[in-house]
C-alpha cells in the first residue's frame, strides 16, 4: 500500500540533496559572479529546464486562480535566496546548511497558526531532538559572526513560510504549476537588480550556473511534491538531511573537516526525524 508520508518524506531527501548541490557551486561560484548574477541565472536556468517538462504536460496547467499565493511564495523565496546565498559566502558549507536546520522547528509554528496542523506530542519530542541535534552540530561561531547568524535566522524563517505556502496551496495547484511559477517569479524579480551588479563571467560560472538550474528544478519538484503527500509538520524534520550532504560535499571539494560532534549532532537530527516519520507508519 502506497504510505504518503513515507513517499513525502523519500522526496524531502531528494529535494535537500540538490539544494545542498546547489550550495556547493554557489559556494564554488562566489569569487567568480556577484549574488546578483548568481540568484538571477539560478532562477533562469531553472526556468529554462521546466519549458520542456510543461509543454509536454500541456499549457492548460499554468491556469490558476491562486496567483496571489504563487506571488507571496516567489517573493518569500527570493528574500530567503539573497540571505542565505550571503550566508554560504561567510561560513563553511556545511555550517551554513546546518543553520537553516532552524526550518523545522518554525514549520510547526506557522502551520499550527496558518493551516490549523496540530502537531503530535511525538513529533513535538522529535523537535526536541532535533533541536539538541543542531546544537551538536554547529560548531561555535567565531566572534563578530552576529549579523550573519541574524542573516541565517531570516532566511530559515522565510524558507519556513515558503514550505508551508506549498502546502496550503497543494490543493488546488499541482506541482509543476508551483515550481513553474516559482521558477518565473524569481527570475522576473532577480533581473531588476542585475544590471548594477553586473560582471564578466568565466566558463566555469555558466556550468555552476547550468547546474544550479537543474538540481533547482528537480529538487524544487520534489519538495513541492513531498509537501502535498503529508503535512508540513510531520514530514519537515528532514530537511536536517541537507546537514549530511553539505558536510559532505564540504569535506570533498574544500576539506572542510569532519568532527564527531557534527557527527553526533547528524545521528540525532536522523534519529529525530525517523521517529516523526515512524509514528504515521505504525
Amino acid at each position: 500500500m502506497r504510505n504518503p508520508l513515507l513517499q513525502g518524506a523519500l522526496l524531502l531527501l531528494l529535494a535537500e540533496a540538490c539544494f545542498a548541490g546547489i550550495g556547493a557551486l554557489v559556494k564554488y561560484s562566489s569569487g567568480m559572479a556577484t549574488e546578483a548574477q548568481v540568484v538571477f541565472f539560478r532562477n533562469a536556468f531553472a526556468l529554462i529546464l521546466m519549458l520542456p517538462f510543461l509543454y509536454s504536460r500541456g499549457w492548460s496547467l499554468l491556469k490558476t486562480q491562486r496567483w496571489y499565493l504563487h506571488a507571496f511564495r516567489a517573493l518569500t523565496g527570493l528574500v530567503s535566496m539573497y540571505c542565505f546565498f550571503y550566508v554560504l559566502g561567510q561560513l563553511p558549507l556545511a555550517q551554513a546548511m546546518a543553520v537553516l536546520l532552524l526550518t523545522p522547528f518554525i514549520i510547526p509554528v506557522i502551520a499550527r497558526i496558518w493551516l490549523k496542523e496540530r502537531p503530535s506530542q511525538l513529533t513535538l519530542i522529535a523537535i526536541g531532538l532535533g533541536f539538541i541535534g543542531v546544537l551538536l552540530a554547529l560548531p561555535t561561531p567565531a566572534p563578530g559572526m552576529t549579523m550573519v547568524l541574524l542573516v541565517a535566522l531570516a532566511a530559515a524563517t522565510l524558507v519556513a513560510v515558503t514550505k508551508t505556502t506549498i502546502r496550503y496551496m497543494s490543493s488546488t495547484e499541482p506541482a509543476v504549476r508551483t515550481v513553474f511559477y516559482f521558477s518565473l517569479l524569481t527570475a522576473v524579480f532577480s533581473v531588476i537588480p542585475l544590471p548594477f551588479y553586473w560582471q564578466p563571467l568565466p566558463n566555469e560560472a555558466w556550468l555552476a550556473f547550468i547546474g544550479m538550474g537543474i538540481l533547482a528544478a528537480i529538487g524544487q519538484l520534489a519538495m513541492t511534491r513531498a509537501y502535498a503527500l503529508a503535512p508540513a509538520s510531520s514530514i519537515g524534520m528532514w530537511t536536517y538531511s541537507s546537514v549530511i550532504f553539505a558536510g559532505l560535499f564540504g569535506y570533498l571539494f574544500w576539506q572542510e573537516p569532519v568532527t564527531m560532534s557534527w557527527l553526533a549532532g547528524v545521528l540525532v537530527i536522523f534519529y529525530a526525524g525517523y521517529i516523526t516519520t515512524r509514528q504515521r507508519l505504525l
